[in-house]
């Protein structure tokens, strides 16, 4: 997402979150008939301090396997999932990869249980760990069913993509589908559930905030930190012991937020900071150092920091937005920042989430620019002209 220097969106930032609240209030009318929003915001371009990023809707594409509704998804029919070839020159590299499934955004769900086992398939190979954004479309249960069939060794943070200023209608349906797959897959694969998704920059965006920590910004977190409190409160009814965290914008992340709070992840992309990408490995880490985890080494409960995003993207669908500045999107760039980050970052004991494994074409569609290109491997799971450094995560 895109900010100048001092954390305020530049004019098309907000003639886009102009559009999305009303259709977030179109929506929320239509909630009583069954349709919801959770709608991801793009990221523009003129940010001096940091963007943010977030995907709804991964994976390659799949036409078997329907599984649209709320209900668990059903059993894998086909031969054991479990299963299945390994490409020996994919390494498990990776902290955590930064994952949605393919149409998993209302009020379009169409996410399949065979693509998402594919995905997990491919993805157990990179990382042992994966962050969700939310839990509309079945998510979840999908997610844990694709694991549960595959037998891999994953861990996911669960998502629950809240929006401010809709009753917690959003809140409510996903912490419902949440509760749900706990009751039937259990525990064993959740390392988080994640309350927020840049809900902080969005509640300052949409009204007019500039202090992170101002009266604003306080707020939102008022609205924020209640569904954080239940989230928790829930989980102690069914007697789960799992920590409870927030995900936002790296420049985003307010105290009182923090101060109730497991873990935060937090979203910093070279890209949208204008960084060259000879220095965009060492910035990405020295950004979130500085911004993310000095600021919760402050606080009395000290959460645990992540980078909830980073990556770079390998094309434009416009010449105007083919570069940050000082570098292209290009496959060789994000070779560069590959073999800049990833290693370094096991190293240095950074946590971290890729962004992302596979294109997504309809954010290209939606937004254009560099959008829709972030994927380590094109929309279809072909992996794009890149090798995966081989130094195993912590």
């Amino acid at each position: 997402m895109s900010y100048d220097g001092y954390g305020k969106p530049d004019a098309s930032r907000r003639k886009r979150w102009i559009a999305f609240s009303a259709l977030v209030i179109l929506l929320i009318v239509g909630v009583v008939i069954g349709v919801a929003v959770g709608v991801p915001l793009s990221r523009n371009k003129d940010n001096k301090n940091l963007a943010a990023s977030d995907n709804q809707g991964g994976g390659g594409n799949s036409n078997s396997g329907d599984t649209n509704g709320n209900k668990p998804p059903a059993t894998n029919q086909g031969s054991d999932p479990s299963v299945f070839p390994k490409d020996p020159n994919l390494y498990q590299s990776f902290y955590g990869m930064a994952y949605m499934p393919e149409n998993t955004l209302l009020p379009n769900c169409g996410a399949t249980l065979d693509g998402v086992i594919k995905d997990i398939q491919l993805m157990s190979q990179l990382t042992k760990r994966v962050r969700l954004y939310g839990s509309d479309c079945n998510t979840s249960a999908l997610v844990l069913e694709a694991i549960k069939q595959t037998k891999v060794d994953m861990q996911v943070y669960l998502g629950n993509y809240n929006v401010p200023n809709d009753n917690d209608v959003a809140y409510n349906r996903q912490k419902q589908a949440i509760q749900d797959a706990l009751t039937t897959y259990g525990a064993d694969h959740i390392a988080g559930i994640t309350v927020g998704n840049e809900y902080m920059l969005n509640y300052i965006t949409q009204n007019g905030g500039g202090d992170i920590n101002g009266p604003v910004a306080d707020q939102g977190a008022a609205l924020l930190i209640p569904n954080i409190e239940d989230t928790r409160a829930m989980l102690k009814d069914m007697n789960l012991n799992i920590p409870v965290g927030n995900s936002d914008a790296g420049s985003f992340f307010n105290n009182k937020v923090l101060a109730a709070i497991d873990y935060g992840m937090a979203n910093v992309h070279p890209w949208f900071g204008h960084v060259a990408i000879e220095n965009a490995g060492q910035w990405t880490m020295q950004f979130f150092q500085n911004q993310d985890v000095a600021l919760a080494d402050q606080l009395p409960n000290k959460p645990q920091m992540s980078i909830a995003e980073t990556g770079w993207p390998t094309k434009s669908s416009d010449a105007a937005d083919a570069t940050d500045g000082p570098s292209e999107a290009s496959e060789a760039n994000l070779q560069t920042f590959l073999d800049t980050f990833i290693c370094q970052a096991n190293q240095a004991g950074v946590q971290y989430f890729f962004f992302e494994m596979f294109d997504e074409k309809w954010k290209d569609l939606q937004y254009g620019g560099v959008e829709g290109w972030w994927g380590l491997f094109n929309e279809d799971r072909t992996i794009k002209n890149i090798k995966i450094p081989n130094c195993p995560a912590p």
